[in-house]
């Protein structure tokens, strides 16, 4: 009896400290529970993750401020790819003349107008060349003509331009200019120590390798205007992505519907894929649109974006089916493109929402920041993404137009970063 006496006193003297303890802080604000913060830099008072982990760099110096250039700015962004922060490649599809003044808005009925406060008034993807992909009846290439006349409303030049990390024009490869009819994606290849580049272009169903120099043309993949879908063919192809023995694959493309594989030096190996019933299809190894494709160094797992049923389909380097996820709902989600990076993350980019989406490599959503519109560093239309050794995000970007990069933020959580690209086969130089 005087036991349990004793153990109930002490429990009323336990509570009583407690009390006093916890009586002494400060009270939380009504309603409010314990904090759980989703920041990407924690304890920052105000503000809010507009542009995620990262701050908006004054990159790179605008066109307009070059001589000869005072009323162009950037044509439709198509990829970035930076070597390291002093050499960032930019792929773009010619120049566009700068919209100096808003247009007055515009009645269309009682209760619509245009255009509407902050909203974009110009899609550079649209407004961009190329113009048709064949002449009428024909698989000629077509003209431009359809998207304005050269000189006024486009200039086809700068499509390979190179930046330093203040956004310094460096080197531009004018010399190739005329080689282009749209140009889809620019690369290094990871595992080579020579750092050829490499531009798709899926108006010429060809792939093109250039010395890093820019100065020679070292292969053709392909045969240029002409497509096709057999193993020296491409019909449109899109983007490519690199295993650590140096064969590579190819996303074929918003015609094909394939992916194909080469050798370390280009010749053609397999291809796997076939057309789908477009945007209904769950059947592994069909596809609409292949438009993105990536590969993890470690599993050597191809990664590839089912775009019009949005979707990424996971197969071994053989194409052989492994797994398959959802990007959410079409057309509110649209991925343009995802790389993996380094730490072993699949970072999509999604036009339909303006988003960087961060996925697991099992297919689990971790992570997502973006806004939508015209200003710097909202995005509309990305589609190409890069990261280089300092931790620096570049984007592309068809809609909006142009590159842009992004710095870290000082104390920012690693998982809200995008980590570093694969380079093992040229480190950080």
């Amino acid at each position: 009896m005087h036991t349990r006496t004793s153990l109930v006193l002490l429990a009323a003297a336990s509570a009583l400290v407690v009390g006093v303890v916890l009586g002494s802080q400060v009270a939380p604000v009504e309603g409010q529970g314990q904090d759980v913060t989703t920041a990407a830099v924690p304890g920052e008072k105000g503000g809010q993750d507009i542009f995620g982990a990262y701050t908006v760099a004054d990159w790179p110096k605008p066109i307009e401020s070059r001589p000869g250039h005072e009323n162009w700015t950037w044509g439709a962004g198509q990829y970035v790819f930076a070597e390291s922060p002093n050499r960032v490649f930019v792929l773009q599809r010619g120049e566009l003349p700068v919209i100096h003044k808003r247009p007055a808005t515009v009645k269309i009925a009682p209760s619509i107008e245009f255009p509407i406060g902050r909203l974009p008034v110009r899609d550079a993807t649209s407004a961009s060349p190329p113009g048709a992909l064949f002449r009428q009846g024909t698989r000629e290439p077509g003209d431009d003509l359809d998207v304005g006349q050269p000189g006024v409303d486009y200039r086809w030049e700068h499509i390979v331009t190179v930046f330093n990390a203040q956004g310094d024009l460096v080197e531009d490869w004018t010399q190739w200019d005329k080689m282009f009819r749209r140009p889809h994606a620019i690369y290094i290849s990871p595992y080579d120590p020579q750092k050829n580049i490499w531009i798709v272009d899926d108006y010429r169903h060809a792939i093109f390798k250039f010395s890093n120099d820019g100065k020679r043309l070292l292969q053709t993949l392909g045969e240029p205007n002409v497509p096709g879908e057999d193993d020296k063919h491409f019909f449109r192809p899109t983007f490519m992505a690199w295993l650590p023995d140096g064969t590579f694959v190819v996303a074929d493309g918003y015609q094909n519907t394939r992916v194909v594989k080469f050798d370390r030096d280009g010749k053609f190996l397999m291809t796997w894929g076939q057309r789908g019933e477009q945007g209904k299809e769950t059947r592994p190894g069909y596809f609409n649109n292949v438009h993105g494709i990536a590969s993890d160094p470690q599993t050597r797992r191809v990664f590839v974006n089912d775009r019009n049923n949005g979707r990424v389909q996971v197969f071994d380097e053989n194409g052989t089916f492994l797994d398959q996820w959802s990007f959410g709902p079409r057309p509110i989600s649209d991925i343009h493109m995802f790389i993996i990076t380094s730490d072993r993350y699949l970072w999509a980019a999604d036009r339909g929402t303006s988003k960087l989406l961060k996925y697991s490599l099992d297919g689990r959503f971790l992570y997502s920041w973006g806004t939508w519109g015209d200003f710097r560093g909202a995005f509309w239309g990305v589609h190409g993404m890069s990261v280089d050794q300092e931790g620096n995000v570049y984007t592309a970007a068809v809609d909006s137009g142009g590159a842009q990069k992004f710095v870290p933020r000082k104390g920012a959580t690693p998982a809200f970063l995008l980590g570093k690209q694969v380079n093992p086969g040229w480190g950080t130089n």
